[in-house]
């Protein structure tokens, strides 16, 4: 009975902690144009890898792959590609937030010698030679030249528009008690009770804040990868990483920083014991992944009688 009201009180206390995916503004014309350019290989230095290559929207945003391949085979290893739904609510972009923003991450990536290793000239003069190109950015910008910085701002306002709402458990937020099974609610009261919403919050369910991986164990074998470290150069900073959204958890796999695990069962299991120091009972753990997997949302309209 007390564990009870403890979970009552707790859910009490943090159902305001995540709120629903909200509708968001952007420049319709302005994301077609970026969804165009999104889809584009001519944008990397061997013609051959665009920005779907590793966010593939039939993956939810992210890569199947552990280890995204990019330009010439290149990897960079052994970084997971993150993905882009809902990227916009992120407080910072890259696993270890290195980018301020969607403009800031995209033009990163296009200039990173393991993915697009392009070049601001050389970009410009391959677009600019494109009569499609020409004219639509024109309608968008009313500018005749194309510029570096055009490119990106239009593939920023496409990912403006890549968000998920209206998942089953963000119509439950809204009133909807009856819309999740009796195992998703336990999985939901367990997502509180073992503390799991402390770092998976806000409308993005994680995505606001910088955590430690491995708080209670850590296996130092564990490649660390681009972590808050190579931003910071604090040594505390070290396995230390931007919390990744939970939204569409069920389609992102493999997970985590360096895409170790493939089923979403033994992510939350590892999670549960590295963070939490708790190892989950079977039943807890199939109640938690069930929640989980309300938080699929919708397509975004702006994919929407698309083939991609």
């Amino acid at each position: 009975m007390f564990k009870r009201l403890v979970i009552f009180i707790g859910v009490l206390l943090y159902s305001s902690a995540i709120t629903p995916i909200p509708q968001t503004q952007y420049d319709k014309q302005k994301a077609l144009l970026g969804k165009k350019l999104f889809f584009d290989p001519i944008l990397s230095s061997d013609k051959k890898i665009s920005c779907a290559s590793c966010h593939s929207f039939k993956h939810g945003g992210a890569d199947n792959k552990a280890f995204s391949i990019g330009v010439y085979g290149r990897i960079d290893y052994p970084m997971n590609s993150p993905t882009v739904y809902n990227a916009v609510f992120n407080l910072a972009q890259f696993w270890n937030g290195r980018a301020k923003d969607l403009k800031t991450q995209a033009m990163m990536a296009n200039q990173d010698k393991n993915e697009m290793d392009m070049d601001k000239e050389t970009l410009e003069r391959r677009i600019n030679n494109i009569p499609s190109y020409k004219k639509l950015f024109f309608k968008v910008y009313n500018k005749h030249y194309i510029t570096y910085d055009m490119v990106f701002d239009a593939i920023a306002e496409f990912e403006k528009a890549l968000i998920t709402p209206n998942s089953r458990f963000d119509k439950f937020l809204k009133g909807d008690k009856d819309i999740l099974t009796k195992q998703e609610k336990r999985g939901y009261e367990l997502f509180i009770e073992y503390g799991c919403i402390t770092c998976h919050n806000g409308r993005n369910l994680g995505g606001n804040s910088y955590q430690k991986l491995g708080v209670l164990k850590i296996d130092k074998k564990i490649k660390r990868g681009k972590d808050r470290f190579e931003v910071t150069k604090l040594l505390n900073d070290k396995y230390v990483y931007k919390v990744p959204t939970l939204r569409n958890i069920e389609l992102t796999a493999p997970y985590f920083h360096n895409g170790s695990v493939r089923k979403l069962k033994y992510a939350v299991a590892e999670m549960a014991l590295y963070n939490l120091g708790i190892r989950l009972t079977k039943d807890d753990l199939e109640d938690i992944v069930a929640f989980l997997k309300t938080l699929t949302g919708q397509m975004p309209e702006i994919l929407k009688n698309s083939d991609e």
